[in-house]
């Protein structure tokens, strides 16, 4: 079934770009696209094209902003899902526009395959969404409001067959976490706290982005990021050296006038894990992440790295030796694992 995508963009050259790069998906008819120049646009052609199923933003547009557009977008189908793609990839902007519902945030210049990858993964969910909202209806079940992703009217049974649905996915999991962090905030302004977490975070945001990665959550001083897609082990290895070679070059003044140098751990794992609707039934609320053993040993990884190292399991390196250098740390015991584990610090 062919896909419809809304493209917003005040720049005279995308469109042009756009059919040029997917003129194979749009002959096929994979792909339809339509264009309009600000928010105020696109809402006219969202009225008059309903079928939309996803929506590609641009943030800096006269009249009405990307942002500004996701609000609006929100009020008028929780089943379209949206992916901004600007040149305004701070940290505030990719907050505001995860908070405001966006599915994916692309920075410019564009990364064409990157886009493809993400244009892909939001229309599955779409379609999943709408497999869902199809099996509601011809359950005849009575509505109800569950949350900002799907305005679905289901039982608690339906709710749990339906949107817990699942997939098994190959790919590469890191969790990166800021070394001594909690000290800091402990002793320093709330204000010094938020600045330098949110500093941290937008070097870690940006690269993963960069490398084709999706940021899954933000823990705590801690991200979890997702990488998908042709190469997602080396993709992920590159983001993360990139991570810990930026943030090893701050250094930051406290209020006592001490000197803080920040350090990154970061724990890499690849392997097949479960992606889908993870949360709770009775609260409505959930998150789609993923799961299982290979998620769980890259949070262990990390939890045992040093300040900046970027640690992979064995069967990682003998995927990568070739491309990067690394050093063996030797075997290590990971909680619920019954066998010693040898690991490897990725130097460069």
């Amino acid at each position: 079934m062919k896909a419809k995508i809304l493209v917003v963009d005040d720049e005279a050259d995308l469109q042009l770009l756009i059919k040029q790069k997917f003129r194979r998906q749009i002959r096929e008819q994979e792909y339809e696209f339509i264009f309009a120049e600000n928010g105020v646009i696109a809402l006219e052609m969202l009225s008059l094209n309903p079928d939309v199923d996803m929506v590609l933003s641009d943030i800096n547009m006269p009249e009405m902003d990307g942002l500004t557009l996701l609000i609006r977008l929100g009020e008028l189908s929780p089943i379209l899902k949206s992916v901004i793609v600007s040149a305004y990839g701070d940290m505030d902007n990719i907050r505001t526009a995860m908070n405001r519902g966006a599915f994916d945030f692309l920075t410019k210049p564009i990364d064409f395959k990157d886009l493809e990858v993400t244009m892909e993964k939001t229309l599955h969910y779409v379609a999943q969404l709408k497999e869902t909202l199809k099996a509601v209806r011809e359950n005849d079940i009575l509505r109800m409001y569950v949350d900002s992703s799907v305005l679905q009217f289901m039982t608690q049974d339906t709710f749990e067959k339906s949107l817990m649905t699942s997939e098994i996915i190959e790919g590469t999991v890191v969790f990166m976490d800021m070394c001594g962090f909690t000290s800091i905030s402990e002793k320093e302004p709330p204000d010094t706290v938020v600045k330098l977490i949110n500093k941290y975070f937008d070097v870690m945001v940006k690269e993963i982005i960069a490398q084709g990665g999706l940021v899954d959550k933000f823990m705590g001083d801690a991200v979890m990021a997702v990488f998908r897609g042709d190469y997602h082990l080396d993709r992920a290895v590159e983001s993360s050296l990139a991570v810990r070679n930026h943030i090893n070059g701050f250094k930051e003044e406290l209020s006592d006038r001490s000197g803080y140098y920040p350090k990154v751990s970061i724990g890499i794992n690849s392997g097949e894990m479960v992606s889908g609707n993870i949360g709770s039934a009775a609260l409505k609320r959930l998150d789609y992440t993923v799961i299982g053993d290979v998620v769980n040993v890259a949070q262990r990884l990390q939890s045992i790295a040093q300040p900046g190292q970027v640690v992979v399991t064995e069967l990682a390196y003998t995927g990568i030796k070739e491309a990067f250098k690394c050093n063996v740390i030797g075997e290590v015991s990971l909680k619920n694992k019954a066998q010693a584990m040898k690991i490897y610090e990725v130097v460069e």
